[in-house]
């Protein structure tokens, strides 16, 4: 292959994976992208052996990858804040309506706001019990008894 012929491909390279990060917004790409703008100036600078190039574009690509990764995946993996609904999680609330999951009957008041509910181990807890919710599936608290 010619030199303008690889500096195209390259570029091309490049802007692919450019696209793809800007598209994603997950640092999924960006590696090679890195990797391809320094084969891209290795072939400007006149080394005609692809398999240079090749080599040049996956250790960069490695290197760069092995040396960022573990700031990435901070960056990634933040704790995700709850914001709704789920923020209820571990909180206690009171029985208003006997909790009985065999008659899909039950409800929570839960700081002011009245929920239905349903036991997590599928017991009855009757009215006027302390429970701690486990977890919220749909519109439903799934409560366990204090």
């Amino acid at each position: 292959m010619s030199e303008n012929t690889m500096i195209f491909i390259w570029l091309g390279l490049t802007i692919v994976f450019a696209v793809i990060e800007a598209a994603t917004a997950q640092l999924a790409t960006v590696w090679f992208a890195l990797g391809s703008v320094v084969s891209l100036i290795v072939a400007a600078c006149g080394v005609k052996s692809v398999t240079v190039q090749v080599i040049v574009f996956v250790a960069v690509s490695l290197i760069s990858l092995m040396a960022t990764r573990p700031f990435v995946k901070k960056i990634i993996n933040k704790r995700i804040e709850p914001t709704n609904a789920d923020r209820n999680i571990g909180e206690t609330g009171v029985t208003v309506a006997e909790i009985n999951n065999i008659r899909g009957t039950g409800e929570v008041n839960l700081k002011g706001t009245v929920w239905t509910a349903r036991s997590e181990d599928g017991s009855s807890i009757p009215s006027g019990v302390e429970v701690t919710v486990q977890k919220i599936e749909g519109v439903k608290l799934i409560v366990k008894q204090k």
